[in-house]
């Protein structure tokens, strides 16, 4: 059976791939209740994930996006849970103006301390990064548990991101990690249920980059 002469490609273009992917988008979300800065990290989260109600999901401090946009232009750190968030993030938008991104999670002395204390390199990483990263963007798409040390250290008043993007994925704890974050009065993009993952927490900081580039 011939699979490969019937179908064509809307069109080969990257740009126009995209832009009709977003005209979808646009076409088939319904009526939503985001705001016009708020939605275009929605758009790109249902983009990177073709997932609506995961789109639909997200939740938003008032704060989020402009103190993103802020972080993002004042030369703050972005720090990844993992290596997967760090590789998708768009680097030159960062970089631009002055930041970088970083991951702590296999460095020696994470791995070190973990194993010393028998706990997740994650919950360690978080502790390395809030010394290195004080009004940064966090962006945790993997790991509950470094969303839940981040938490206990803000709330201990030892940690103070600029942004937290809190979208980790999971059966445990995923979901408890991030109503505990939809609780704190520091800015937050997060979303309600189990879903959400590294690529569309790649996703959502790389909206915010944009538009940070664009202001």
């Amino acid at each position: 059976m011939d699979f490969g002469t019937k179908f064509k490609p809307y069109t080969v273009q990257p740009q126009k791939i995209e832009g009709r992917s977003f005209e979808i988008i646009d076409e088939e979300i319904g009526e939503h209740s985001f705001s016009d800065e708020q939605y275009p990290v929605v758009q790109r989260v249902i983009h990177a994930s073709a997932d609506f109600d995961l789109g639909r999901s997200l939740v938003f401090h008032p704060d989020a996006i402009q103190a993103g946009i802020h972080a993002i232009r004042s030369e703050k750190k972005v720090v990844a849970d993992v290596q997967m968030v760090q590789v998708g993030i768009s680097k030159p938008r960062i970089e631009k103006y002055g930041g970088s991104v970083h991951v702590y999670i296999s460095d020696p002395d994470v791995m070190e301390e973990a194993k010393r204390l028998d706990t997740t390199r994650a919950i360690v990483s978080m502790r390395k990064a809030i010394k290195e990263a004080d009004g940064g963007i966090f962006a945790i798409g993997n790991a509950p548990t470094a969303l839940l040390e981040l938490i206990r250290l803000v709330k201990e008043g030892k940690a103070k991101p600029g942004l937290v993007i809190g979208l980790p994925v999971g059966f445990v704890s995923a979901a408890e990690s991030k109503e505990e974050l939809a609780k704190l009065d520091v800015p937050f993009i997060t979303n309600v249920g189990r879903k959400g993952g590294s690529t569309v927490t790649v996703a959502a900081l790389n909206a915010i980059s944009i538009l940070a580039d664009k202001v």
